[in-house]
């Protein structure tokens, strides 16, 4: 028996289902483990160590696949914030979600837990504020980003030298923009075999962001599609799937980093596109010396929904690799 789970034969979690430029987030408004009190970051080594379980039945298969991102609402730590959260993939906790964090609000909205304008949610990595426009359409301030490493080599096999950057925006990111690639949906696989690859070599190498935390991100860039953007963005999620949004948490490493060379200036808006096309526009601010990104996309409510773990089901807990 699990251990949020009761004696009841079936359990049921309670989701409203989002997608922001396309990469789905389930938030999990009901049904979830008790993670008891203090700051979301202890919360959620309770939810990696205690409760793996909940996270797999929740968004891998059969209920979900390996590009859901799952995000479970907990009770505000800070006193000004709306609701906690703790996002989640199909290999573990994540320290931080751009494209979540858009989805959350949206979700936050369809309950009517939130009106228009701005709002602070609690994260593992610390408070991150979003403003709401509209229904769909969300800015969010993220954690401050930076630059940790420029200029890292790595040897991949099969590809050679591999030139990037290591930078910090709630996750950790390994930067290429020199890679040869084509950056289309038609070449998703290559593109996915090469950037798996290439965080392969990092961790063979002992390539790490700071204080030798795992890069868990490979971010490659390339020409947009549309000529209004600035950039295109092929972005390896930690559980071997592609990000289909053009990922907060790696435009804010990119903001950072064109921030750090002086081709970006503060309140300067740049345009992301991700793989499929979608849109996050960001800029950034200094405040005490920290670059803090903002990062603006849209989410749309998909589903409400009721998952059934069912005590009969051999795959209640989702299919784990």
């Amino acid at each position: 028996m699990s251990p949020f789970s009761n004696d009841a034969p079936l359990q049921r979690v309670g989701t409203i289902e989002t997608h922001t430029g396309g990469e789905p987030t389930r938030v999990v408004i009901s049904g979830g483990p008790d993670l008891g009190t203090g700051s979301l970051a202890e919360q959620t080594e309770r939810f990696r160590d205690q409760f793996d379980e909940f996270r797999s039945a929740v968004v891998n298969e059969p209920r979900g696949s390996d590009v859901m991102v799952g995000a479970l609402l907990r009770p505000p730590v800070e006193e000004n914030s709306v609701a906690g959260v703790i996002f989640f993939n199909n290999v573990g906790p994540l320290q931080m979600c751009g494209h979540g964090t858009i989805g959350v609000a949206v979700a936050l909205a369809s309950l009517n837990r939130v009106q228009l304008g701005r709002h602070q949610l609690d994260t593992p990595v610390g408070p991150v504020s979003f403003e709401l426009h509209d229904a769909n359409r969300v800015t969010i301030q993220n954690v401050p980003a930076y630059r940790y490493r420029s200029d890292v080599e790595v040897h991949v096999d099969g590809l050679g030298q591999i030139r990037g950057e290591i930078a910090w925006g709630g996750n950790w990111f390994f930067l290429v923009n020199d890679h040869g690639q084509d950056l289309n949906i038609n070449n998703v696989e290559k593109l996915t075999k090469i950037t798996w690859a290439i965080r392969q070599a990092l961790t063979a190498n002992g390539i790490t962001g700071e204080d030798g935390k795992e890069i868990d991100h490979v971010e490659l860039f390339g020409p947009p599609v549309d000529p209004q953007n600035d950039s295109r963005n092929f972005v390896l999620c930690p559980g071997k799937a592609y990000d289909r949004s053009p990922c907060g948490t790696g435009t804010s490493a990119k903001l950072a980093c064109l921030y750090a060379d002086g081709k970006l200036a503060a309140g300067e808006v740049f345009r992301q596109e991700s793989i499929i096309g979608s849109l996050f526009e960001g800029s950034v601010q200094e405040e005490n010396g920290k670059v803090i990104p903002s990062i603006t996309g849209t989410a749309y409510v998909n589903a409400e929904t009721t998952l059934i773990l069912d005590l009969n089901d051999p795959f209640r807990f989702g299919i784990r690799s």
